[in-house]
C-alpha cells in the first residue's frame, strides 16, 4: 500500500491543515526547514478548497485532525506523548483530542458479535444495549450474560476499520519519507521511528485480544494492590473484533462533586493514584500509559478502578533502576550523582563534562526545591531534566518519554482530587522501598543469582561453545575482519563463571 499513490491523501490532509488554520502551527512545530516548508505549502495551499473545514471552534490542530477523521485522531493523541516531537505548546494542544466519534449502528455490532462469537447473540447475552460509547476505534455496549446475569462491557470494532487505518498509516509513512528528505535536521527527531511507534499502538488496539491479553498481565502484576480493581476479562466471549470484560460500576474520577457525595476520601484517593502509578513503573516495569480521568473510576467500596488498556508502557529492568535512582538522586539534592548516572547509563556521551551537566541539573532541580511543596511538580522536573539531556545530545528514549508525559497526566488526576498535595512526601515511600530492594547488596545478589539461572539453562552447551571460541582463536580463519570478538565471548564467559563464584561466595557468607 505505500508508495506514490499515497500522495493524495497528503494532498488532501495539507489543504485541510491550511483550511484549518493548522499547517504553520505544524510547520513550526517540528521546526521545518524552508525545504519542508515549501513542499507542505506545495502540497496543501493550491488544494486548499478541497479540505475539511472542521469545527471552527476548535484550536487549529485539533480541528485539522479531528476532520480528517479516526487514523488522524489516534495519531494526534499518541503525538500528545511525544513532546520530544512536537514541542510543548502543540502537545498540550493535542491533549485535549476528544476520541469520540458518533455511534455505528446496534444492528451492525450485534452481527460482529455473532459473527467473532460464532453463536446467535442471544445465546450468549439476554440483554445488549445501544452504544454507551464511541471512539474512533470502537464503541462499547453495556450487556447481560445468559449463563450468569452478569453485566458486562462488550467492545466491538468499528466496521472496516482496519482497512481504513492501514491506508492512512500507509500515506504517514511516505510523509515521514519526504521530512527526512528534505529536513535532513529532522532525523534527530526519527520521524520513521515516531510513525512506526505509532503503528505498533494502533495494531495493538486493532486486535482486541491484544488489548486483552495487557489487561491479563496488569491484573496478575496487580492483584495484591489495595485499593485497587481492574474488570476481570470473559475470555470465552472476546476475540479479535471483540472483547467482553465486567462492568465496572463506581463514579467517575473526573467527578469530585459525585466522589464526595459518595463519601469517599479525595486525599487518600490522590495519594493513591499516585502511589499506583509509581509502584507499576518501577515494581512491576508495565503500567497504564492512559491514565486520565476518563478511564479511572471509583468503585463503591472506594477502589480505584482502571480500564480501557490499548495503550501500555513496559520499561526494562535496568531503565527502571537508572530512572528510580535519577528521582532519588533528586530528591536528597545529589546532582553529581544524578549526573554520573546518566553517564554510566549512556544517556549522555561520554565525551561531554559530567561536572558541567551536573551544574545544569542543579539549574534544573534547584529552582522546583525553592518552591512550597504543594507545588513541587514531578512532571516539571521530568520535562526540564529532558529539555537539559537533550542539550547535553542524550537520544530519545520512546519508554522515558512515554512514563513522563504518563506521569503528567496522573500527577494531573491526582491534584485535581487534591490541589495541596506534596508530590515528593507522596512518592518518596514508593521510590525509597524501590531503590532499597533494587540497588545495593541485596540486588547484587538477585542479579548473581538470575545470572546464575541463566548459565545453568545453557550449562550443557557452555562447554562446546567455550572450546569453539578457543578453537577459532588458535586456528582463527584466513580472513578475519572482526578478530577481537571472540575475545569478547571468553571474556564473557570467564565473567559469567567468575560471577557465579561470587554467587556461591556470597552464599557461604550470608
Amino acid at each position: 500500500m505505500r508508495g506514490p499513490h499515497n500522495i493524495w491523501r497528503l494532498i488532501r490532509t495539507g489543504a485541510t491543515l491550511e483550511r484549518a488554520g493548522a499547517m504553520n502551527v505544524v510547520l513550526d512545530a517540528f521546526e521545518a526547514t524552508p525545504a519542508l516548508r515549501f513542499v507542505a505549502r506545495a502540497l496543501g495551499l493550491p488544494f486548499k478548497f478541497l479540505g475539511y473545514r472542521g469545527d471552527p471552534t476548535m484550536p487549529p490542530a485539533t480541528r485539522a485532525l479531528t476532520a480528517l477523521g479516526p487514523a488522524y485522531i489516534k495519531f494526534g493523541q499518541v503525538l500528545s506523548t511525544r513532546p520530544d516531537v512536537v514541542g510543548d505548546e502543540l502537545a498540550v494542544q493535542l491533549r485535549v483530542l476528544q476520541d469520540k466519534l458518533p455511534p455505528f449502528s446496534t444492528e451492525q455490532a450485534r452481527a460482529a458479535v455473532e459473527h467473532e462469537l460464532g453463536l446467535p447473540l442471544d445465546q450468549i447475552f439476554s440483554e445488549f444495549s445501544a452504544p454507551v460509547a464511541a471512539a474512533s476505534i470502537a464503541q462499547v455496549h453495556r450487556a447481560t450474560l445468559v449463563d450468569t446475569g452478569a453485566d458486562v462491557a462488550v467492545k466491538v470494532l468499528r466496521p472496516g476499520i482496519e482497512k481504513a487505518f492501514r491506508k492512512d498509516i500507509d500515506a504517514f509513512y511516505l510523509a515521514a519519507r519526504l521530512v527526512e528528505l528534505f529536513s535532513p535536521g529532522s532525523r534527530r527527531l526519527r520521524p520513521m521511528e515516531v510513525i512506526e511507534h505509532f503503528d505498533g499502538v494502533v495494531r495493538g488496539e486493532l486486535d482486541l485480544r491484544l488489548e486483552s491479553a495487557a489487561a491479563s498481565e496488569f491484573a496478575a502484576n496487580t492483584v495484591k494492590d489495595e485499593g485497587f480493581q481492574l474488570p476481570a476479562i470473559m475470555w470465552n466471549h472476546s476475540s479479535r473484533r471483540v472483547m467482553t470484560l465486567e462492568w465496572a460500576d463506581g463514579v467517575s474520577m473526573g467527578d469530585n462533586a459525585a466522589i464526595d457525595a459518595a463519601g469517599h476520601d479525595r486525599v487518600a484517593l490522590s495519594n493513591r493514584v499516585l502511589q499506583l502509578f509509581l509502584s507499576h513503573a518501577l515494581r512491576d516495569g508495565y503500567f497504564h500509559a492512559d491514565m486520565h480521568q476518563g478511564n479511572l473510576k471509583v468503585a463503591p467500596n472506594g477502589d480505584i478502578i482502571a480500564y480501557d488498556f490499548g495503550i501500555m508502557g513496559h520499561i526494562d529492568e535496568y531503565t527502571r533502576r537508572v530512572y528510580a535512582e535519577i528521582l532519588f538522586g533528586f530528591i536528597r539534592r545529589d546532582y553529581k550523582r544524578v549526573a554520573r548516572v546518566h553517564f554510566e547509563a549512556g544517556y549522555v556521551p561520554a565525551d561531554k563534562d559530567v561536572d558541567e551537566f551536573a551544574r545544569a541539573l542543579r539549574a534544573v532541580g534547584e529552582p522546583i526545591f525553592g518552591m512550597n511543596a504543594t507545588h513541587i511538580s514531578m512532571a516539571r522536573l521530568l520535562a526540564y531534566l529532558f529539555e537539559v539531556t537533550e542539550r547535553f545530545g542524550m537520544e530519545t528514549r520512546t519508554e522515558l518519554i512515554l512514563l513522563q508525559r504518563t506521569m503528567v497526566v496522573v500527577e494531573g488526576v491526582a491534584r485535581s482530587l487534591n490541589p495541596n498535595m506534596n508530590i515528593w512526601e507522596v512518592a518518596s515511600p514508593i521510590v525509597t522501598d524501590y531503590i532499597s530492594k533494587s540497588i545495593g547488596p541485596r540486588a547484587v545478589v538477585t542479579d548473581l543469582a538470575n545470572t546464575a539461572m541463566v548459565l545453568a539453562r545453557f550449562g550443557p552447551r557452555l562447554p562446546g561453545l567455550v572450546e569453539d571460541a578457543l578453537m577459532r582463536q588458535t586456528n582463527p580463519p584466513q580472513v578475519d575482519r572482526r578478530p577481537r570478538k571472540r575475545w569478547f565471548v571468553l571474556a564473557g564467559f570467564v565473567g559469567a563463571v567468575t560471577g557465579v563464584g561470587a554467587l556461591l561466595v556470597i552464599d557461604a557468607l550470608l
